[in-house]
């Protein structure tokens, strides 16, 4: 079959591999869609990262570069292993793409598994991925969806996880009004989320493509140019004189972090979701005078059965967000260079690793 294998940074090569083997506790799973994350874009420019360099093996996996990419991906299920029988050849799934140690306790009561020793993502720290035409998956981390969701649509579930969680670890609730900088694909997911649980969303971007695409997708209550706007006024126009009850900081960008603290009102919170790969300041002065409680997220957690349910429901319309369809051919140049290059004309970019779905 074929697949995007990452060697190393700036290095990512389409290649003939061996079909993996469906094992017993296993699912086999054909590919229909895989979406590129940010991250991947990172390993790209900037990694290896997440992934482990040549001759350094993940401690779970055992792999290491050239690994093949992708994480947010859906499929059709083709082959169960043995001693399955909650699955079944021809169920449409999307994969959570964990790599834990099997004793880690990943059962529905658990809210840490995700940041366990070691922890490291399919498609990132090995296990095949989603930039291939085949994958097997342990059971536990597939997820089985309705027929009803479009399959390059159910791509996206992954990276709304991701935002469900954001928007969980914020505590915000129905009333609460909140302030999203950045309308990339997270911060345009996690507005999505916010709007699915009647949270009022600002979203501050200075992109006027993205901008027109919060529009379009119908996820932004007030839309924000922090170029030509003052966003901490605009904030506090719109929320009645207060500032915002809780921010998300979706771009991993320093003047966007800076904004969000004078922006939240007095005990707001401030949950980074981006992955910074520099550090980040903080002026912790305003952080203790204003009782702000500043949060990390990374990924989700038992996250995956809501978020499904809610495009399900038909709470979330994912369709708005996918604005390119490629084959494993275009990976580079139609893929990873738009979302480096010109990253405002994109929000998410899918890819067919067979080509059936072009």
């Amino acid at each position: 079959m074929r697949a995007a294998r990452y060697y190393d940074r700036g290095d990512i090569r389409i290649e003939d591999i061996t079909e993996p083997e469906v094992v017993p506790g296993t699912v086999g799973i054909d590919v229909a869609w895989c979406g590129i994350c940010g991250t991947d874009l990172h390993e790209y420019a900037e990694g290896p990262i997440f992934i482990p360099p040549a001759g350094h093996p993940q401690p779970i996996s055992k792999e290491s570069a050239p690994i093949t990419l992708g994480h947010e991906m859906s499929g059709v299920v083709y082959a169960v292993g043995a001693g399955l029988d909650d699955i079944a050849v021809g169920d449409h799934v999307v994969v959570e793409p964990y790599i834990l140690h099997d004793d880690v306790d990943t059962g529905p009561d658990s809210h840490d598994y995700h940041l366990s020793e070691d922890m490291n993502f399919i498609g990132l720290g090995g296990c095949g991925g989603g930039l291939g035409e085949k994958i097997t998956v342990k059971r536990r981390w597939v997820h089985k969806i309705s027929s009803n969701i479009p399959l390059d649509q159910a791509a996206l579930i992954e990276p709304l996880s991701v935002g469900y969680h954001a928007v969980e670890r914020s505590g915000a609730a129905s009333g609460a009004t909140a302030l999203i900088t950045g309308a990339g694909p997270i911060g345009l997911l996690t507005a999505a989320v916010c709007k699915a649980k009647g949270i009022t969303t600002i979203i501050s971007e200075p992109s006027s493509l993205r901008r027109n695409k919060a529009v379009e997708a119908g996820v932004g209550d007030h839309i924000v140019d922090p170029v030509a706007d003052d966003v901490v006024a605009r904030v506090r126009d719109i929320n009645g004189g207060r500032g915002a009850d809780v921010g998300f900081e979706c771009t991993s960008v320093q003047p966007a972090l800076d904004t969000l603290l004078d922006a939240l009102k007095p005990t707001g919170v401030l949950v980074v979701v981006s992955i910074w790969s520099h550090p980040g300041s903080v002026d912790m002065q305003k952080l203790v005078l204003k009782e702000i409680d500043m949060r990390g997220t990374i990924a989700y957690v038992n996250s995956h059965p809501a978020t499904i349910e809610l495009v399900e429901q038909g709470k979330v319309d994912l369709a708005p967000f996918i604005t390119g369809r490629i084959g494993l051919d275009h990976l580079i140049d139609a893929g990873f260079d738009t979302l480096i290059n010109r990253n405002e004309t994109a929000v998410k970019i899918l890819v067919s690793p067979s080509g059936a779905g072009l």
